[in-house]
């Protein structure tokens, strides 16, 4: 059978409190603080062939999961950076990092065009 990608990243229990960052162990790799590594991997990894109702109610769980995470917001710039194409990563479906990918892409494109817009007012001017 395959595992799911990462897998490895859900093998050992972590504290569920909340640590700020700035007194985490800054040389510790912020996975180890998951609060989804003493979880079951499946419950963020579709199974083949999930009926709809099954997929939308495992993501939610996991999701659940996610909102009480420490590490929440590095698990999704991770997600988001790699790009993980599978699974709920930092609280999004891969779908939702998709979105969220196409809205930076466009942010991008349209700061660029304000920037060089505004270099050329001040050439100009």
């Amino acid at each position: 059978m395959l595992q799911p990608p990462h897998s490895s990243l859900q093998v050992a229990a972590v504290p569920a409190q909340r640590v700020p960052a700035r007194d985490r162990d800054q040389d510790a790799p912020w996975h180890t603080e998951a609060v989804c590594r003493r979880d079951e991997a499946g419950l963020f990894f579709a199974p083949s062939k999930e009926p709809t109702a099954a997929r939308l109610s495992r993501e939610e769980a996991a999701k659940r999961v996610c909102a009480r995470c420490p590490v929440m917001v590095e698990c999704r710039e991770h997600a988001l950076l790699q790009p993980e194409p599978y699974g709920v990563w930092g609280g999004l479906t891969a779908a939702e990092r998709r979105v969220v990918l196409a809205r930076r892409r466009r942010r991008d494109v349209e700061l660029k065009k304000a920037a060089r817009a505004a270099g050329r007012i001040a050439a100009a001017g």
